[in-house]
């Protein structure tokens, strides 16, 4: 093999690697990906969602091995998870009765694991693509959509989420959702970093999108309109169960006594809406107690709603089956309300045991996903009828979900969601979580009543705004009304498959520019030599 002057030169005296020592790089990282929860609810210090990613990008730009800049995103991505979901240790430690020190471990462990996400974005974004804005941003939406299905998915902590309630950039969010809002934001942070690089150019499709979404908060399109019907007068009951005491049998009769005379004065309403399992039992074990608050809904024209376990003993077989499936469910009963819901994505060792058969070489799981675990709904689930209307549902940490929320979505008037976030105490997370809720309610047009046993209870319209809001923690009852809309956004008619192949078509022309660049320095060096 021939070797170039330049090529001997390099071999004689190698150079010592340039920029930062890598523990301060990674450190860096680690305070840049954990600044970012700062963005989010509840403390709503938006500008991070740009400084953030910013930080990143201009620690992977330069000149690096694949090792060094995974570990760089490895290190981001760890931070970003162990400081934005420590919501988490709330429940793993304080209701779970888990030692301080593995619950520190567990979260740890849980922010390795989600880590590798922006791990593998960074050893891309080195090694694959070329490194410029728009593949970055690119990489950002894909490793972020891969949070909502791979391992069952856990779809939090979007940059999107930041802007929520900045409408200049999430009026993107009917026209191809969330992962849009991310997009621009990780671009614009992106191309200023290239700015003060002198590279100018980068900042034209970014302020092109800045413009569009600009564009779209001043116009105010109405993708969805008013269904022209008088709005239904709702009651959402905040029972404010301690979780320590919610499924202990001989509490079960309290709570029920609890939810009865929170609504006593609400039956009047159009529409009553209690939390998810505010009947802490199956519908078999509470008949006389149902029947009783049916008769008292049909007495006074109310619908009611309500969150319940839901044993399906019609699909029970005796002979094949050892215990009938049961569902994490929200039925609708009373005057002119029917219909059931069953929760689609369930929470993995919270709802149900996975790696089914496969943990039976565990003593303490062996045949317990039988018994432990809730059936999954199907995904494709009749609304339910309140009022002459179509009510969509979403039970807890499904409404995280952009795509199933989307479909559920579908041919309704207006949407639930129902949850107990008790789990999570006073932390963020309940925060996070509703501030979700207000992205769904903009993707879709569609008005939200949010009804949770401890908070946040809130009524949501179809821009997002919080109309209504029940203060956490404490046993009450909000009221308000709910606008019916119907028509479609074009998020809800299209999904997340226009976006993505945006992305992907990014990704690709990247791809090929850089090894077509690589092939003329290859060309230029040979001739040189």
């Amino acid at each position: 093999m021939r070797l170039s002057t330049v090529d001997l030169q390099k071999r004689l005296n190698p150079e010592k690697p340039k920029g930062l020592p890598m523990a301060l790089t990674v450190l860096i990282a680690w305070l840049a990906g954990g600044a970012f929860t700062f963005a989010l609810a509840p403390y709503g210090i938006w500008p991070l969602a740009l400084v953030s990613p910013a930080i990143l990008y201009a620690l992977l730009i330069a000149d690096m091995s694949g090792k060094r800049a995974f570990l760089i995103g490895q290190a981001y991505g760890t931070g970003l998870w162990c400081v934005g979901a420590f919501w988490l240790y709330t429940s793993i430690h304080v209701y779970g009765n888990t030692p301080v020190w593995l619950a520190l471990i567990m979260i740890a462990l849980m922010g390795l694991g989600m880590g590798l996400f922006h791990g593998f974005l960074a050893l891309v974004f080195n090694r694959v693509v070329g490194k410029q804005p728009l593949s970055f941003a690119a990489l950002w939406i894909l490793q972020e959509w891969l949070k909502t299905w791979l391992f069952t998915g856990f779809p939090w902590l979007f940059v999107g989420y930041a802007f929520t309630e900045q409408y200049w950039l999430s009026s993107l969010a009917p026209v191809a959702g969330v992962f849009a809002v991310s997009f621009v934001a990780v671009l614009i942070a992106a191309s200023v970093v290239e700015l003060f690089r002198r590279r100018a150019g980068y900042m034209i499709p970014s302020l092109a999108l800045l413009a569009l979404s600009t564009a779209l908060w001043l116009i105010n399109p109405q993708w969805t309109k008013p269904k022209g019907t008088p709005d239904l007068s709702v009651s959402l009951i905040q029972g404010n169960i301690p979780q320590d005491l919610k499924w202990l049998t001989e509490y079960q009769i309290e709570t029920l006594k609890i939810y009865a005379n929170l609504t006593s004065t609400e039956w009047d309403r159009d529409l009553v809406l209690w939390p998810e399992s505010s009947i802490p039992m199956f519908q078999t074990e509470a008949v006389g107690f149902i029947s009783e608050m049916v008769k008292m809904a049909k007495e006074t024209n109310t619908t009611w709603v309500t969150g319940i376990p839901y044993k399906d003993e019609t699909a029970f077989d005796a002979s094949v089956d050892k215990y009938p499936p049961f569902y994490n469910s929200v039925i609708a009963l009373g005057a002119e309300g029917e219909g059931l819901y069953k929760k689609q994505r369930l929470v993995p060792f919270g709802e149900y045991i996975p790696f089914e058969g496969i943990l039976d070489i565990l003593p303490n799981l062996a045949g317990s996903q039988e018994i432990m675990s809730y059936s999954r709904g199907s995904d494709k689930q009749a609304p339910l009828r309140v009022r002459g209307h179509n009510l969509g549902a979403a039970i807890c940490y499904e409404v995280a979900y952009p795509e199933t929320t989307r479909k559920n979505a579908i041919g309704t008037d207006f949407l639930l969601t129902i949850s107990n976030d008790a789990w999570f105490g006073t932390s963020a997370g309940p925060l996070q979580h509703l501030q979700m809720v207000q992205m769904r309610a903009l993707e879709n047009g569609r008005w939200f009543m949010r009804a949770t046993n401890t908070g946040v209870t809130a009524i949501i319209d179809h821009k997002g705004h919080i109309v209504e809001r029940a203060p956490q923690f404490e046993r009450t009852v909000l009221r308000g009304e709910v606008q019916a809309r119907v028509g479609n956004t074009p998020f809800m008619r299209f999904g997340q498959y226009p976006i993505l192949f945006i992305m992907t078509l990014l990704l690709i022309l990247s791809y090929l520019g850089k090894r077509k660049a690589k092939q003329v320095r290859a060309v230029t060096q040979t001739t040189k030599s």
